[in-house]
């Protein structure tokens, strides 16, 4: 096992008054700890409020990459949570920082090939990305003779594709796998907005992003490289937009293997886990467990004490 077993603050007034001191800024994962699909967990309103009246530097960071940081921003506002854009750092926002101002490929083949929602397109546009697929109706169909055809001389292929961005897609098909692994084959960077195996959403799981991207995996025997948590790539980008002392921060999450890995990797100076989204006590208690946080608790509103 790694590290000592989490300190558990629910119901420790004096221990939780001691946990926020530590920190000047939380960084909140969304699903599964503020809310789940449109259900708001009961509290979290009143404790986001209780951090920001202790002068806690709130940032919202989600692996959802199907909502741009306006989308999101729209979101918290309906539900009651006071928020700006400038808080919020989304995967799609990562991903995007990431193609134009980091991988930075030479014109024209630096074209972006989209497997996901329009939380991606609209950030890639901020960024001022060229990009094919995604919400377009023209790859939400079945495939056809022609295009088998098309696909295997490549004369449905746009040559200056550089990238194949995978993220969350809720109308993932044959087709648009087809063209992704073309353009691999050919290739193109492989990037994934995130790697979350599950999404959790009204009390239950659905696929995540990163079950969009294992048959492009299992196709080419190639990693992609994420950009959502645990990702440090997301972590450094964080820090430069936000000018924080790491130390001084702690990462709040319902995940261990991209939230509170995301934080420990980061070298955050805490992280929170809690009990409303995808792990359980069992899983840091179990032999061999890889991941632990520092602390826990049940819910989020725990720490109103």
């Amino acid at each position: 096992m790694v590290g000592q077993l989490p300190k558990y603050l629910t119901g420790d007034p004096a221990a939780i008054n001691e946990f926020i001191d530590q920190f000047d800024i939380f960084l909140f994962d969304c699903d599964g700890v503020l809310w789940s699909g449109d259900h708001l967990f009961p509290g979290t309103v009143e404790t986001l409020e209780l951090l920001r009246s202790r002068g806690k530097k709130i940032v919202f960071v989600t692996n959802n990459s199907t909502k741009s940081r306006a989308d999101y921003q729209k979101k918290l506002t309906s539900l009651g949570i006071p928020s700006t854009v400038d808080e919020i750092f989304a995967s799609a926002y990562s991903s995007a920082i990431y193609i134009s101002r980091i991988l930075r490929l030479p014109a024209p083949k630096n074209k972006v090939f989209v497997l996901g929602e329009n939380g991606i397109e609209t950030e890639l546009k901020s960024e001022g990305i060229e990009f094919i697929g995604g919400t377009d109706p023209a790859y939400r169909r079945d495939i056809t003779p022609e295009d088998y055809k098309g696909l295997a001389d490549g004369s449905l292929l746009d040559e200056n594709i550089g990238v194949v961005l995978a993220g969350l897609d809720f109308h993932i098909n044959y087709l648009k796998y087809s063209h992704a692994y073309q353009y691999l084959a050919r290739g193109a960077k492989f990037l994934a907005t995130n790697i979350d195996s599950t999404l959790p959403s009204n009390h239950t799981f659905f696929p995540g992003a990163g079950s969009i991207s294992i048959p492009l995996i299992h196709m080419t025997k190639q990693q992609p490289i994420a950009l959502g948590k645990p990702s440090q790539a997301m972590m450094d980008a964080i820090e430069g937009k936000f000018q924080f002392d790491r130390k001084k921060a702690c990462m709040v999450g319902d995940r261990l293997d991209t939230d509170i890995r995301f934080g420990i990797e980061g070298k955050l100076g805490g992280t929170l886990a809690v009990l409303t989204g995808v792990s359980r006590k069992e899983d840091w208690e179990a032999e061999g467990a890889s991941v632990r946080p520092a602390y826990y608790v049940e819910k989020l509103s725990d720490l109103k004490g």
